[in-house]
């Protein structure tokens, strides 16, 4: 019997967090462990004050949407009497986040703000401004979501995770022997050493075992090749990448339990996440304004994510486009919350970057380039499964050996199923979304 999660959660986390570092997160759980059972109405009710408020405060304070507000007809936060209203208003791209950064802060947040930076294959870094609050209540949000799927505080967990070129700082090793999760590394996974992450299952003999998808499968897969039973979590949680509906089949075969999918991004962390009743992912309405805007071109009712975080008051991003696509539901879930849900994500509006085996590369490679020094803006075009083309621009401190570094670290983690064709130039022009016109549903 598990006594250290209880423990925990009512004991250690509350000294941690609310007595000794003075932070909200708890008080900030309770109020989303209520507010998702209010009624699909009141949800929408209350989502619309908060947004209400933000939208007063972002004319108010915050120099970028006063000026492309008024370039767009408004006159005044009076203006926006909706969520009709609301989703009238121009779309945040990350175009504009870069070349707006200090305009996007609000003026009384001057100095007080925390920050991360992001980077994807299709674009430069992106740095992102949040508050003490908005990243309290996205930490809340997140362990309700993860509890949904019988993983509360405390809970033993192995992690299927990256981690940094670097090393994990001592602290951070700490923090996860605290919260009693460890976290295996699958940037070094290979196919001659898989049994190394069996073994980890089996020594640690973790409650819920949380994964990259792909790293999941790749698990899956070979459990089920090598006939290897390992000790059986009571659930995998899958992020960070697209789950269909055969790799969930697969990863259940395998682990000998259910399944369930999270949707997040950097910029506000957890979006949406399911729960036992139902396969789709529940949104926080309660804590972000999640729109879709119109169907791509063929994409069979895949549209591309806007979000609103609705506590961010320091940099605000209002409808802000990141890169994303999902397909809506009109079903309600059986569970009893009155959150909207998603039916699937369906990944970024650049296609997942695989090898010529199958496993998907992306995410690693994205890692590698990244973490390059250098390297200012890259591009990953696949165009053939055995070839991945890499156009990057490169800025000061740049040498070309890394990419050997980076040729070599992939060929460890993935054999030859793929080689990489990287391509130096001056300039990498992105896709002018922010001029496309959007009709929105709103979750």
């Amino acid at each position: 019997m598990d006594m250290y999660g209880p423990l925990f959660r009512r004991v250690l986390f509350p000294a941690y967090e609310s007595v000794l570092r003075r932070r909200g997160t708890l008080a900030h759980l309770d109020e989303y462990q209520r507010s998702q059972w209010l009624s699909a109405d009141e949800l929408a009710a209350l989502q619309w004050r908060k947004l209400e408020r933000l939208v007063a405060h972002c004319w108010e304070q915050v120099p970028y949407y006063r000026t492309r507000w008024a370039g767009a007809g408004i006159s005044g936060s009076q203006d926006i009497r909706g969520p009709d209203d609301y989703a009238r208003l121009p779309v945040l791209t990350k175009d504009d986040v870069r070349a707006h950064f200090q305009a996007l802060h609000a003026r009384d947040h001057a100095g007080r703000m925390l920050y991360k930076t992001t980077g994807g294959s299709t674009g430069e870094p992106l740095t992102i401004g949040y508050t003490r609050e908005s990243y309290e209540r996205r930490v809340a949000v997140m362990h309700r979501g993860y509890g949904w799927a019988g993983a509360p505080l405390g809970t033993r967990a192995l992690y299927f995770w990256g981690e940094p070129l670097e090393g994990v700082p001592v602290k951070e090793r700490l923090m996860q022997w605290a919260f009693n999760r460890r976290v295996v590394n699958v940037f070094a996974m290979r196919d001659d050493d898989m049994a190394r992450y069996a073994d980890a299952i089996d020594v640690f003999q973790p409650r819920v075992v949380v994964a990259y998808v792909a790293a999941a499968v790749r698990v899956a897969r070979w459990l089920l090749e090598a006939g290897r039973q390992v000790h059986r979590p009571d659930s995998v949680i899958c992020a960070a990448e697209p789950l269909a509906q055969h790799e969930r089949e697969l990863i259940e075969r395998a682990f000998g339990c259910p399944v369930y999918n999270t949707y997040g991004c950097r910029e506000v962390m957890l979006v949406a996440a399911q729960c036992g009743a139902g396969d789709g992912l529940h949104v926080n309405a309660d804590h972000l304004c999640v729109e879709l805007g119109e169907p791509v071109a063929g994409g069979g009712g895949k549209r591309p994510v806007l979000l609103t975080d609705l506590h961010n008051y320091g940099m605000p991003l209002m409808r802000y486009e990141n890169g994303d696509l999902a397909t809506a539901s009109t079903t309600r879930c059986t569970c009893g919350r009155g959150l909207p849900m998603l039916a699937s994500i369906d990944g970024r509006t650049m296609d997942a970057l695989r090898d010529s085996a199958g496993h998907f590369v992306g995410e690693y490679l994205e890692h590698l380039v990244f973490n390059t020094p250098g390297i200012r803006r890259f591009q990953a075009v696949q165009e053939r499964l055995d070839v991945i083309e890499v156009s990057y621009v490169a800025a000061g401190g740049f040498d070309e050996a890394s990419l050997q570094d980076i040729t070599f670290a992939m060929r460890e983690a993935f054999g030859d199923t793929v080689r990489l064709d990287f391509r130096r130039t001056g300039d990498i022009p992105l896709t002018p979304t922010g001029k496309l016109r959007v009709a929105v549903s709103r979750l």
